[in-house]
């Protein structure tokens, strides 16, 4: 399958990787390179400008997409979650008025969903409540992961009427009930500016609900969710650069080649089964079977790749660094529960052979 992102493009951005973690800055760059290229279009109609790419096209170009800049390949999750949810949503004005520019890449979009799934969902009551008025709704609550607040000019947020039904609905950034507080210090992906946003009586119009309000809203329409193929293409499109990685490091040793071997068909076999699970075969794995095979091997990967390093490695900055803590990024985000714990499983050890 030909590549979804030029290698001019691809390479620009692997250049330009290792200087996110110790700015930390916005990565505004990187994110022009992705408009001009069309990529905000992916998900977004023909009819609005965009390309409308089926499943496996997609998944091919968030591996491509990863393999060259982590950040860069989350951040375009995050966008794409919310353009899904206004592609679907039957709002012709709100579509009209936003994805044509998005496609374009003139604005930006994220959400603010998680807190409705695996994150912040257990506790006394939910982090975003949407209180019913005569007007539709009133927001209050705060939540914790909103991926590029600060550079959006609209956000996807998640919401929890009374009666324990959901709603998402599509809020421009100038909302003066919509306050974006300071992104949070990741261990990783830091560029991504990553943190929570509040919301303080902010009014929801009808017209601007894109979902609900409905029991577990996220599955109107979805096209991923929590422990979709989507996570586990970013970690395997990351395992790619750092396998490339680990083969330069060991280029002079010639005993571990069967090691490299080994590794590299594993990571062909995993994204063999993911595009395998993105085209819908009947006997393709699951997505969870796919993620939790994903995790353990971009982290084993990681690694091998310190090791090889060895102490060079240790030294903040260095790229193995990075892929160790880029790899723990998969166990925090959007991870289900049956994936951590499989995750910790096998990190018990319960081989007999131990």
């Amino acid at each position: 399958m030909p590549g979804m992102i030029s290698t001019a493009m691809l390479t620009d951005l692997a250049a330009w990787r290792n200087n996110l973690e110790p700015a930390g800055d916005w990565p505004a760059r990187q994110m022009a390179q992705l408009a001009e290229a069309g990529v905000f279009g992916w998900l977004i109609p023909r009819r609005w400008g965009g390309s409308e790419l089926e499943e496996p096209d997609l998944l091919n170009g968030y591996l491509e997409l990863a393999d060259a800049c982590l950040t860069s390949a989350f951040i375009l999750t995050q966008f794409n979650s919310a353009v899904q949810k206004l592609v679907t949503c039957g709002h012709a004005e709100i579509q009209e008025a936003w994805l044509p520019r998005l496609a374009r890449g003139e604005c930006f979009t994220t959400v603010g969903i998680s807190h409705l799934t695996t994150s912040r969902s257990r506790g006394p009551g939910p982090a975003v409540v949407a209180q019913p008025v005569v007007s539709g709704f009133r927001l209050s609550g705060r939540i914790p992961w909103v991926t590029g607040a600060m550079a959006a000019q609209l956000i996807v947020i998640g919401g929890t009427t009374p009666s324990g039904e959901q709603l998402l609905a599509a809020i421009e950034t100038t909302d003066p009930g919509l306050k974006v507080a300071a992104p949070l210090p990741f261990l990783a992906l830091k560029a991504s500016k990553t943190g929570p946003i509040e919301l303080h009586d902010l009014s929801i119009r009808p017209e601007q609900i894109v979902a609900g309000p409905a029991h577990e809203v996220l599955k109107i329409g979805s096209r991923g969710g929590t422990g979709s193929l989507t996570t586990s293409a970013l970690a395997l499109g990351t395992a790619r650069s750092t396998l490339r990685a680990l083969r330069d490091e060991l280029e002079q040793t010639p005993s571990l080649n069967l090691t490299i071997s080994q590794l590299t068909d594993e990571g062909r076999l995993l994204e063999r089964a993911l595009l395998a699970a993105g085209r819908c075969e009947p006997e393709a794995w699951s997505a969870e079977q796919i993620r939790l095979r994903a995790n353990s091997y971009v982290t084993r990967l990681a690694q091998a790749y310190l090791a090889a390093a060895k102490g060079t490695g240790f030294v903040s900055g260095h790229s193995a660094e990075r892929a160790i803590r880029e790899a723990m990024f998969f166990y925090v985000w959007s991870c289900p529960q049956s994936v951590v714990h499989g995750n910790l499983q096998e990190l018990a050890c319960p081989d007999a052979s131990w």
